[in-house]
């Protein structure tokens, strides 16, 4: 997927709509579908998209050839930029920090020709671990197959450095989602596995949770940087997250609240809700019928797409 053929053509811009407008409405998804991915936080990858399309209205479409790969370079630029200046300040951050999860609304109609893993919430927390520009070349790469050379025009490196980059980080991501996450083995399915966990949960049930819990569990949790109403560091092993879920201590207040089963990053997981407002949410990844990842959020400012 050069710069030189755009394999999506321009619609005519409709009636009582300016050009800007119809072009908009049509690559917006496909725009925020690369920011959410290289951020991870749905307001900031929001922000990309607008001041991409402000840009490309200042500029005017004049010479632009292939107007999906100029909005992901411009947005790609944008990110680089932001997850730069994230890097510093998630440094200073009580905790772990882990991406905003994103409702099924939100993305793409493009996502259906997308690999849904591509947008699981497992996805997102292992392309934390990859520099900015590493994350940008394995997504533009892996997700949304774009050649070497754009690539390379889109991160300002060279298209053999490209390659390098993406080999090297092709190669940690598979090692760490096949230890971490398994692979996706045949088992019950998840709905399933999300109502044995939920009632195991509410019941302080050790040996119905230690039948759902992998020999090597990991549990993080994402309280928005405050030393209070979380853990602070993730939880491993199968024993101290089995003694976390199960604790009358820990975790009571997450107890207290309604929990239902929603689409979270293409995927059923747990809300919960106090009072009617969303107050937490916890994605799990399995391998068959047995949790291998845990990521708690009740960070208010990444639970508020879910209204």
């Amino acid at each position: 997927m050069g710069l030189e053929k755009d394999q999506a053509e321009v619609k005519e811009p409709g009636k009582g709509q300016s050009e800007m407008e119809e072009l908009y409405l049509s690559y917006k998804g496909y725009a925020f579908s690369i920011a959410y991915r290289l951020l991870g936080v749905v307001a900031d990858a929001e922000d990309a998209v607008q001041d991409s399309f402000m840009e490309l209205q200042r500029r005017g479409l004049g010479g632009i050839e292939n107007l999906k790969a100029y909005l992901a370079k411009s947005i790609t630029n944008r990110c680089l930029n932001q997850l730069q200046s994230a890097r510093s300040r998630r440094e200073t951050y009580i905790g772990e920090w882990l991406p905003e999860p994103l409702i099924e609304a939100y993305d793409s109609p493009e996502a259906a020709a997308e690999r849904n893993d591509t947008l699981s919430y497992a996805f997102l927390v292992l392309l934390e671990r990859f520099t900015p520009v590493e994350r940008a070349v394995f997504v533009l790469r892996e997700v949304f197959e774009y050649d070497y050379e754009s690539i390379a025009d889109m991160v300002d490196k060279s298209a053999a450095a490209c390659r390098q980059i993406f080999s090297r980080a092709s190669r940690n991501f598979k090692a760490a989602f096949s230890a971490e996450q398994g692979g996706a083995a045949a088992g019950p399915s998840r709905t399933v596995l999300l109502k044995r966990f939920t009632a195991a949960f509410e019941a302080y049930d050790v040996g119905a949770m230690l039948e759902l819990l992998a020999e090597q569990p990991v549990l993080i949790a994402d309280g928005g940087g405050q030393e209070v109403h979380t853990i602070l560091r993730p939880m491993a092993g199968q024993r101290g997250v089995l003694a976390l879920l199960t604790s009358h201590r820990v975790l009571r207040e997450l107890r207290s609240w309604q929990s239902e089963i929603v689409r979270i990053n293409g995927e059923p997981n747990l809300l919960f809700r106090q009072d009617g407002e969303v107050a937490g949410m916890l994605c799990l990844e399995f391998t068959g019928d047995k949790i291998q990842q845990l990521y708690l959020i009740v960070e208010p400012d990444k639970l508020r797409t879910f209204g």
